[in-house]
């Protein structure tokens, strides 16, 4: 299986927001495991795999390290995104939710 650190990190934060964490008075961190792998499929759909040690060094091949201070989001139309600039208020709120 071909997959890129980004994609990995992609479906977790996928599955992050996908648990209510709008809600929130403060969001809860993501509990990533480092023997698992997470996809967001062609079809859109979110997959995990349990990783083995042997396919390790091949999954990091072409793989990128996902910039600290990236949001993921569920764009209205079902597409994944990501941004890499400012997403807090100076008084660490969130700076797209609901007032």
């Amino acid at each position: 299986m071909r997959a890129s650190t980004r994609t990995i990190l992609t479906v977790a934060a996928l599955a992050g927001f996908s648990t209510g964490a709008f809600a929130q008075a403060a969001p809860a961190p993501w509990e990533l495991k480092s023997d698992m792998a997470y996809a967001y499929g062609k079809d859109g759909k979110t997959l995990s795999y349990k990783m083995g040690t042997d396919n390790a060094g091949l999954l990091l091949k072409g793989a990128k390290k996902v910039p600290k201070g990236t949001l993921f989001f569920i764009g209205a139309n079902g597409q994944l995104y990501m941004r890499s600039g400012s997403y807090l208020e100076g008084d660490g709120r969130f700076m797209f939710g609901s007032n």
